[in-house]
Protein backbone atom coordinates (compact mmCIF):
# COMPACT_ATOMS: atom_id res chain seq x y z
CA UNK A 1 0.00 0.00 0.00
CA UNK A 2 1.32 3.87 -1.06
CA UNK A 3 1.69 6.09 1.62
CA UNK A 4 3.14 9.79 1.50
CA UNK A 5 7.25 9.40 1.84
CA UNK A 6 6.89 11.46 5.52
CA UNK A 7 4.52 9.36 6.87
CA UNK A 8 6.85 6.45 5.71
CA UNK A 9 9.56 7.95 7.22
CA UNK A 10 7.96 9.41 10.23
CA UNK A 11 6.74 5.28 10.99
CA UNK A 12 10.82 4.38 10.70
CA UNK A 13 11.34 6.50 13.40
CA UNK A 14 13.14 9.65 11.72
CA UNK A 15 11.24 12.41 13.84
CA UNK A 16 7.71 14.42 13.27
CA UNK A 17 6.06 14.22 9.26
CA UNK A 18 6.82 17.66 9.67
CA UNK A 19 10.82 17.50 10.53
CA UNK A 20 10.59 14.50 7.36
CA UNK A 21 9.21 17.23 5.17
CA UNK A 22 12.25 18.76 5.38
CA UNK A 23 14.38 15.99 4.78
CA UNK A 24 12.55 15.69 1.37
CA UNK A 25 12.95 19.28 0.38
CA UNK A 26 16.89 19.01 1.16
CA UNK A 27 17.22 16.23 -1.50
CA UNK A 28 17.90 13.79 1.35
CA UNK A 29 15.26 11.40 0.20
CA UNK A 30 15.07 8.86 -3.04
CA UNK A 31 12.61 7.09 -4.41
CA UNK A 32 14.74 3.24 -6.41
CA UNK A 33 17.66 5.86 -6.70
CA UNK A 34 15.79 8.75 -7.51
CA UNK A 35 15.60 12.06 -5.58
CA UNK A 36 12.16 12.23 -4.07
CA UNK A 37 9.51 15.05 -4.29
CA UNK A 38 6.85 16.12 -1.75
CA UNK A 39 3.85 14.99 -1.97
CA UNK A 40 5.08 11.52 -3.23
CA UNK A 41 4.07 8.47 -2.54
CA UNK A 42 5.86 4.82 -1.98
CA UNK A 43 5.29 1.39 -0.96
CA UNK A 44 7.94 -0.28 1.21
CA UNK A 45 7.25 -3.57 -0.15
CA UNK A 46 7.93 -2.79 -3.47
CA UNK A 47 9.88 0.66 -3.47
CA UNK A 48 13.53 1.58 -2.17
CA UNK A 49 13.56 4.39 -0.19
CA UNK A 50 16.60 5.68 1.17
CA UNK A 51 17.72 8.89 3.10
CA UNK A 52 20.81 9.90 3.09
CA UNK A 53 21.87 6.60 1.23
CA UNK A 54 20.36 4.13 3.91
CA UNK A 55 17.20 1.95 3.08
CA UNK A 56 14.13 2.48 5.17
CA UNK A 57 13.59 -0.89 7.21
CA UNK A 58 9.55 -2.31 7.17
CA UNK A 59 7.83 -1.06 9.82
CA UNK A 60 8.79 -1.45 13.69
CA UNK A 61 6.55 -2.17 16.26
CA UNK A 62 5.77 0.77 17.73
CA UNK A 63 7.35 1.30 21.32
CA UNK A 64 6.64 3.74 24.22
CA UNK A 65 8.89 4.53 26.81
CA UNK A 66 8.68 6.93 30.08
CA UNK A 67 12.41 7.51 31.29
CA UNK A 68 13.38 9.86 34.17
CA UNK A 69 16.33 12.01 32.17
CA UNK A 70 19.03 12.66 35.32
CA UNK A 71 21.07 15.95 34.70
CA UNK A 72 23.47 16.45 32.49
CA UNK A 73 22.19 14.16 29.90
CA UNK A 74 21.26 15.44 26.70
CA UNK A 75 17.59 14.90 25.05
CA UNK A 76 18.77 13.58 21.76
CA UNK A 77 19.19 10.34 19.94
CA UNK A 78 23.27 10.41 19.46
CA UNK A 79 26.32 13.23 20.12
CA UNK A 80 29.74 12.20 19.69
CA UNK A 81 30.48 13.69 23.33
CA UNK A 82 28.04 13.81 25.42
CA UNK A 83 25.22 10.84 27.18
CA UNK A 84 22.48 10.88 25.42
CA UNK A 85 18.90 10.33 26.98
CA UNK A 86 19.37 7.19 23.85
CA UNK A 87 22.47 5.48 25.88
CA UNK A 88 20.02 4.84 28.73
CA UNK A 89 17.84 2.51 27.10
CA UNK A 90 19.56 -0.53 26.14
CA UNK A 91 17.24 -1.20 23.48
CA UNK A 92 17.67 -2.11 19.61
CA UNK A 93 16.04 0.11 17.11
CA UNK A 94 15.21 3.29 16.47
CA UNK A 95 14.20 5.43 19.86
CA UNK A 96 13.69 9.33 19.57
CA UNK A 97 12.96 11.65 22.41
CA UNK A 98 9.59 13.88 22.05
CA UNK A 99 10.37 17.03 22.13
CA UNK A 100 13.32 18.48 24.25
CA UNK A 101 14.14 18.84 28.38
CA UNK A 102 17.31 20.74 29.26
CA UNK A 103 20.82 20.03 29.94
CA UNK A 104 20.83 20.48 33.35
CA UNK A 105 17.12 19.69 34.13
CA UNK A 106 15.92 16.38 34.69
CA UNK A 107 12.64 14.37 34.78
CA UNK A 108 10.17 12.97 32.56
CA UNK A 109 10.89 12.04 28.82
CA UNK A 110 9.16 9.99 26.34
CA UNK A 111 11.40 7.67 24.02
CA UNK A 112 9.26 6.26 21.10
CA UNK A 113 9.79 5.58 17.37
CA UNK A 114 5.84 6.43 16.78
CA UNK A 115 6.52 9.73 14.43
CA UNK A 116 3.01 10.58 14.59
CA UNK A 117 2.50 10.55 18.09
CA UNK A 118 5.28 12.70 18.26
CA UNK A 119 4.19 15.09 16.03
CA UNK A 120 0.98 15.52 18.05
CA UNK A 121 2.46 16.42 21.47
CA UNK A 122 5.06 18.52 20.21
CA UNK A 123 3.09 20.47 17.27
CA UNK A 124 2.49 24.20 18.78
CA UNK A 125 -1.28 23.63 17.68
CA UNK A 126 -1.88 20.89 20.15
CA UNK A 127 -1.02 22.61 23.18
CA UNK A 128 -0.07 19.54 25.52
CA UNK A 129 0.64 20.66 29.26
CA UNK A 130 3.57 20.15 30.40
CA UNK A 131 4.08 20.50 34.08
CA UNK A 132 7.72 20.68 36.11
CA UNK A 133 8.54 21.37 40.05
CA UNK A 134 11.11 24.46 39.71
CA UNK A 135 13.09 24.81 42.82
CA UNK A 136 13.81 28.85 42.98
CA UNK A 137 16.80 30.69 45.12
CA UNK A 138 13.89 32.89 46.96
CA UNK A 139 10.90 32.44 48.20
CA UNK A 140 8.46 34.41 46.08
CA UNK A 141 6.46 36.98 46.38
CA UNK A 142 2.72 37.14 45.12
CA UNK A 143 3.27 39.72 42.97
CA UNK A 144 6.16 37.71 41.65
CA UNK A 145 4.10 34.88 41.03
CA UNK A 146 1.05 36.64 39.31
CA UNK A 147 3.64 38.11 36.84
CA UNK A 148 4.81 34.59 35.75
CA UNK A 149 1.40 33.39 34.97
CA UNK A 150 0.28 36.68 33.14
CA UNK A 151 3.61 35.95 30.79
CA UNK A 152 7.02 37.86 30.14
CA UNK A 153 8.78 39.36 27.76
CA UNK A 154 12.02 36.99 26.61
CA UNK A 155 15.33 38.58 25.81
CA UNK A 156 14.45 37.96 22.63
CA UNK A 157 11.27 39.91 22.23
CA UNK A 158 9.12 36.85 22.46
CA UNK A 159 6.25 37.16 25.30
CA UNK A 160 5.72 33.52 26.95
CA UNK A 161 2.26 32.42 27.36
CA UNK A 162 0.04 32.63 30.48
CA UNK A 163 1.04 29.76 32.22
CA UNK A 164 -0.55 27.93 36.31
CA UNK A 165 2.22 28.84 38.64
CA UNK A 166 1.39 27.56 42.03
CA UNK A 167 3.69 27.93 45.31
CA UNK A 168 3.97 24.69 46.88
CA UNK A 169 6.74 24.79 50.20
CA UNK A 170 9.51 26.63 51.29
CA UNK A 171 12.77 24.77 51.12
CA UNK A 172 15.43 26.49 53.23
CA UNK A 173 15.92 30.19 52.14
CA UNK A 174 14.33 28.78 48.75
CA UNK A 175 11.08 27.54 47.79
CA UNK A 176 9.28 24.84 45.11
CA UNK A 177 6.90 26.36 42.89
CA UNK A 178 4.53 24.01 40.61
CA UNK A 179 4.54 25.18 37.00
CA UNK A 180 2.00 24.08 33.80
CA UNK A 181 2.52 25.35 30.74
CA UNK A 182 1.10 24.54 26.99
CA UNK A 183 4.23 25.48 25.36
CA UNK A 184 7.68 24.89 25.83
CA UNK A 185 11.14 27.28 24.59
CA UNK A 186 14.30 26.26 25.06
CA UNK A 187 15.65 27.64 28.80
CA UNK A 188 11.99 29.41 29.06
CA UNK A 189 11.63 28.22 32.87
CA UNK A 190 15.17 29.20 33.66
CA UNK A 191 14.89 32.60 31.83
CA UNK A 192 11.76 33.66 33.52
CA UNK A 193 12.89 33.00 36.73
CA UNK A 194 15.88 35.59 35.99
CA UNK A 195 13.72 38.14 34.70
CA UNK A 196 11.21 38.19 37.69
CA UNK A 197 13.66 37.85 39.79
CA UNK A 198 13.72 34.18 40.98
CA UNK A 199 16.59 32.51 40.01
CA UNK A 200 16.17 28.99 39.43
CA UNK A 201 17.87 25.97 41.12
CA UNK A 202 16.82 23.07 39.97
CA UNK A 203 13.86 21.86 37.66
CA UNK A 204 12.28 18.28 36.96
CA UNK A 205 9.24 17.39 34.95
CA UNK A 206 6.60 15.54 36.40
CA UNK A 207 4.16 15.42 33.77
CA UNK A 208 3.76 15.13 29.41
CA UNK A 209 0.12 15.86 28.57
CA UNK A 210 -1.82 12.70 30.70
CA UNK A 211 1.54 10.74 31.21
CA UNK A 212 2.65 11.00 34.56
CA UNK A 213 6.33 10.64 36.09
CA UNK A 214 4.94 8.51 38.77
CA UNK A 215 7.58 6.69 40.84
CA UNK A 216 10.55 6.74 38.35
CA UNK A 217 14.10 7.66 39.62
CA UNK A 218 16.73 9.43 37.89
CA UNK A 219 18.16 6.75 34.67
CA UNK A 220 14.80 4.38 35.64
CA UNK A 221 12.63 3.93 32.60
CA UNK A 222 9.89 1.43 32.23
CA UNK A 223 7.34 0.66 29.43
CA UNK A 224 3.68 2.84 28.57
CA UNK A 225 0.45 0.65 29.21
CA UNK A 226 -2.04 0.38 26.63
CA UNK A 227 -4.10 2.44 29.17
CA UNK A 228 -1.50 5.62 28.52
CA UNK A 229 -1.13 5.06 25.17
CA UNK A 230 -4.65 5.19 24.29
CA UNK A 231 -5.12 8.35 26.29
CA UNK A 232 -1.77 10.01 24.91
CA UNK A 233 -3.31 9.58 21.76
CA UNK A 234 -6.61 10.73 22.69
CA UNK A 235 -8.15 7.50 21.60
CA UNK A 236 -10.86 5.67 24.09
CA UNK A 237 -9.15 4.39 26.97
CA UNK A 238 -9.81 0.57 27.07
CA UNK A 239 -11.66 -0.55 29.84
CA UNK A 240 -11.12 -3.41 32.24
CA UNK A 241 -14.15 -6.14 32.62
CA UNK A 242 -15.65 -5.86 35.93
CA UNK A 243 -16.55 -9.14 37.85
CA UNK A 244 -19.89 -9.34 38.98
CA UNK A 245 -20.77 -9.20 42.36
CA UNK A 246 -21.57 -11.96 44.49
CA UNK A 247 -23.35 -11.68 48.07
CA UNK A 248 -21.27 -12.32 51.17
CA UNK A 249 -22.36 -15.06 53.26
CA UNK A 250 -23.93 -14.03 56.26
CA UNK A 251 -21.11 -14.80 59.12
CA UNK A 252 -23.47 -14.07 61.94
CA UNK A 253 -26.04 -17.07 61.10
CA UNK A 254 -23.33 -19.86 59.51
CA UNK A 255 -26.42 -22.06 58.75
CA UNK A 256 -27.98 -19.31 56.77
CA UNK A 257 -28.59 -20.17 53.04
CA UNK A 258 -26.54 -18.69 50.16
CA UNK A 259 -29.38 -18.10 48.27
CA UNK A 260 -31.97 -15.63 49.50
CA UNK A 261 -35.01 -17.74 47.78
CA UNK A 262 -33.86 -21.22 49.61
CA UNK A 263 -35.09 -21.47 53.48
CA UNK A 264 -32.92 -21.29 56.33
CA UNK A 265 -32.70 -24.56 58.04
CA UNK A 266 -31.32 -24.89 61.46
CA UNK A 267 -29.29 -28.04 61.74
CA UNK A 268 -31.29 -29.51 64.83
CA UNK A 269 -34.79 -29.11 63.11
CA UNK A 270 -36.32 -32.17 61.62
CA UNK A 271 -37.94 -31.98 58.12
CA UNK A 272 -41.78 -32.13 58.68
CA UNK A 273 -42.19 -35.37 56.79
CA UNK A 274 -40.88 -37.36 60.01
CA UNK A 275 -42.42 -38.13 63.33
CA UNK A 276 -43.85 -35.30 65.00
CA UNK A 277 -42.64 -36.87 68.27
CA UNK A 278 -38.96 -36.09 66.59
CA UNK A 279 -36.60 -34.22 68.77
CA UNK A 280 -35.97 -30.68 68.76
CA UNK A 281 -33.08 -30.15 70.50
CA UNK A 282 -30.29 -33.30 70.71
CA UNK A 283 -29.69 -33.33 73.98
CA UNK A 284 -33.25 -34.19 74.98
CA UNK A 285 -34.37 -37.90 75.43
CA UNK A 286 -37.01 -39.73 74.25
CA UNK A 287 -40.67 -38.79 75.37
CA UNK A 288 -42.19 -41.12 77.84
CA UNK A 289 -42.46 -41.65 81.69
CA UNK A 290 -39.48 -40.48 83.58
CA UNK A 291 -37.95 -43.64 86.08
CA UNK A 292 -38.84 -42.26 89.79
CA UNK A 293 -35.53 -41.67 91.89
CA UNK A 294 -35.39 -44.03 94.65
CA UNK A 295 -36.07 -42.64 97.71
CA UNK A 296 -35.68 -43.66 101.48
CA UNK A 297 -37.28 -46.38 102.65
CA UNK A 298 -40.16 -45.68 104.92
CA UNK A 299 -40.16 -47.12 108.00
CA UNK A 300 -43.66 -49.44 107.63
CA UNK A 301 -41.30 -51.02 104.86
CA UNK A 302 -39.13 -51.56 107.78
CA UNK A 303 -41.44 -53.78 109.92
Amino acid sequence: MQERLQKLLAQAGYGSRRACEEFIIAGRVRINGVVAELGQKADLSTDKVTIDGKALPRAESLTYIALYKPRNVISASEDQERQTVRDLIPLEGHLYPVGRLDYDSEGLILMTNDGDLTNKLTHPRFGHEKEYRVLVAKRPAEEQLATWRRGVILEDGYKTQAADVRFESTSGKGAWVRVVMGEGRKRQIRETGKLIGLPVVKIIRMRIGTLRLGSLKPRQWRYLTAEEIASLKGEDVPKMPVAPRTRKPDYKKPWAAADKGAPAKKPWLKDKDKDKGALKKPWAKEKGPLPKKPGKPSKKSQT
